[in-house]
């Protein structure tokens, strides 16, 4: 037989391949975060029918004379460029900007993925769609250990912000200096024990003819009497007075003291009651942030992103995900933002990064390729036919 059918038909089977790998990634056009495929080609076996020959003396040398043996699929490679930004305003849509995959759980196997459309399951879990848990590290007390030990990222919707106790107040605002003698002044703020327990912490302010005193009040407990004395409305009795009502130190350092204002009043006090998880917030570097009733936000856990040595190595296995190979080298895991890792935002998905133009441009590549391979064959055929026609 012709080696020229044999090779037409090496050629329909390698075109017939790279039309099925443009035709997935133009089917696969808006699929989040997927990567396109591209095909490259190369020759097979070639036949020696001439060896090279050494130059001589009184000969020059020659060239080896081959034939080639027709043309086959050498790799399919995975473009990993960044695609493009989609917004859709969903708290739990998270696309990675730069290097990194998500690491997921699926049936005890871990996979690796582009594609943050994910949700919570009733369990809390932060899911995929095919139901893959995306895996993190956990904070403990609102502190999320770097390095730690890998697990699936949960939302504690029975998560309770510890009650912290009072130990500090701060007062600002300005004491009228015009006021008359006697002129009282009441300031109430509200402080906690170690429980949560709330209570009424009262601060009086007296004007006398040096400035003004103050008194404060914690339920049965009063405390001694504070001078405040000002010049040009600055404040300076020293030390900087600190009364201690109860457990609680009062700073009234920031106090001024001009003339027809009245805007005393308590700017801060550190303590709380407990809370209950209300919201959470995605920050760039994977920390998932919860926010509490009382008005405390803590880490809830972190997500974690893998990068690989040769990430065209990892195999499809889906769904959007990959697992790795012997040629993709091992995971390491690290916190969004470190070294080789990209950043994460909130509200976004990665879009596909298929480009059409291209794409039907290769389908009139592979498609003129398949054409001119089966006429490789037809003209073959008819070589062939001549031969049988040569006995008649």
């Amino acid at each position: 037989m012709l080696r020229s059918l044999y090779s037409g038909i090496s050629g329909l089977r390698s075109h017939q391949t790279m039309l099925d790998v443009t035709g997935n990634n133009i089917a696969n056009v808006n699929t989040t975060a997927f990567k396109a495929s591209a095909t490259q080609f190369q020759d097979t076996l070639s036949q020696l029918t001439q060896g090279a020959g050494g130059p001589q003396a009184q000969v020059g040398g020659t060239n080896p004379a081959q034939i080639g043996l027709g043309v086959q699929v050498a790799g399919i490679s995975t473009n990993f460029a960044q695609g493009s930004a989609q917004a859709t305003g969903r708290a739990t849509d998270i696309m990675i900007s730069g290097d990194g995959f998500f690491v997921t759980q699926l049936g005890g196997e871990t996979l690796y993925t582009r594609a943050g459309s994910f949700d919570f399951d009733a369990a809390g879990r932060l899911v995929s769609p095919d139901g893959a848990i995306v895996q993190g590290w956990s904070a403990v007390n609102g502190q999320v250990v770097e390095g730690g030990i890998v697990g699936n990222i949960t939302l504690p919707l029975e998560a309770v912000a510890p009650a912290a106790a009072t130990q500090n107040a701060v007062l600002g605002g300005n004491l009228p200096s015009d006021a008359a003698a006697g002129t009282e002044l009441v300031r109430d703020v509200q402080v906690f024990d170690a429980s949560g327990q709330a209570r009424t912490l009262s601060l009086t302010f007296t004007k006398t003819a040096a400035g003004w005193d103050v008194v404060g009040k914690d339920g049965a407990e009063t405390s001694a009497p504070v001078s405040l004395t000002f010049e040009n409305g600055a404040l300076t009795t020293t030390p900087v007075p600190a009364p201690v009502v109860g457990n609680v130190t009062v700073d009234l350092s920031k106090i001024t003291g001009f003339a027809d204002l009245t805007t005393v009043s308590v700017t801060s006090q550190d303590g709380r009651d407990a809370g209950t998880l209300e919201s959470f917030t995605l920050s760039k570097d994977g920390t998932l942030v919860g926010s509490f009733s009382n008005g405390t936000s803590e880490a809830i856990g972190r997500i974690v992103l893998a990068t690989f040595v040769n990430p065209g190595g990892l195999e499809k296995a889906g769904s959007s995900s990959y697992r790795a190979t012997f040629n993709s080298g091992q995971a390491e895991v690290g916190a969004p933002g470190a070294a080789g890792l990209g950043s994460l935002t909130s509200g976004a998905l990665e879009m596909s990064n298929v480009d059409l133009s291209q794409e039907f441009t290769n389908l009139i590549v592979a498609q003129r390729g398949f054409q001119a391979n089966a006429r490789i064959i037809t003209t073959s055929d008819e070589v062939l036919q001549e031969l049988t026609n040569l006995k008649r």
